[in-house]
């Protein structure tokens, strides 16, 4: 219906910006399966809903730019961000993969990867704390969850600047396929870079050579 309602009123759509995400907070033990699974549903089926909805527009159009944000923690995983981190590392998955689908019809994608910004994210109707209690992650549980509360309206991001930086990139000629986003998410990202071609290298000994002896 939203889809219909943007052509007739706009004639074409050009631009989707899949944003909506909330944060389930948690040791993994303690989040229960169906909070994992609302994770998953919100944060990676959500936008792939609205994407399935607009990609036949932009199909017809042979023109378009579906732009997801992610966050540098699809790239890194960080303690207490288990169903998070799993949740944006999917969506960065689907979208690294959606672009093959779709580029040959003139339509681009863009992953973002924004670091930590002050938005409603932190806030009570957006973060969801696991509803499970395991004796030993207690101490933990209760230091780690005032330290992020303790960061909402506190992160350095500005989202202005950061819708403002957005505008510029689906003006590109060329967009990214990846834009990282933060002065902490650059570092953080080239940091990972530098970290898994590292691991590949240190693999190269046992990783190497595993083929079938017919293997052409």
């Amino acid at each position: 219906m939203a889809v219909d309602a943007a052509v007739a009123g706009f004639g074409r759509i050009d631009v989707l910006i899949n944003n909506a995400a909330g944060f389930q907070a948690g040791y993994f033990e303690e989040i229960s399966d169906a909070q994992m699974r609302a994770q998953i549903e919100t944060n990676l089926f959500g936008p792939m809903n609205v994407t399935r909805a607009v990609l036949p527009v932009m199909r017809k159009q042979r023109a378009g730019h579906v732009v997801t944000i992610s966050s540098i923690a699809g790239l890194v995983g960080q303690e207490f961000c288990v169903a998070y981190a799993a949740s944006k590392l999917a969506v960065e998955g689907w979208m690294e993969s959606l672009r093959f689908d779709v580029e040959p019809y003139g339509i681009r994608t863009t992953i973002v990867e924004p670091g930590f910004f002050r938005t409603e994210l932190l806030v009570d109707a957006s973060t969801s704390w696991a509803e499970l209690s395991i004796d030993d992650y207690a101490e933990w549980t209760k230091s780690t969850k005032a330290m992020w509360q303790s960061m909402n309206g506190r992160q350095a991001g500005d989202p202005v600047k950061l819708a403002d930086a957005l505008l510029k990139v689906v003006d590109l000629e060329e967009p990214p396929l990846r834009f990282v986003a933060g002065d902490d998410a650059i570092p953080t990202a080239e940091a990972k870079g530098k970290e898994i071609t590292e691991q590949a290298g240190a693999s190269r000994a046992l990783g190497s050579g595993l083929a079938h002896g017919d293997a052409a």
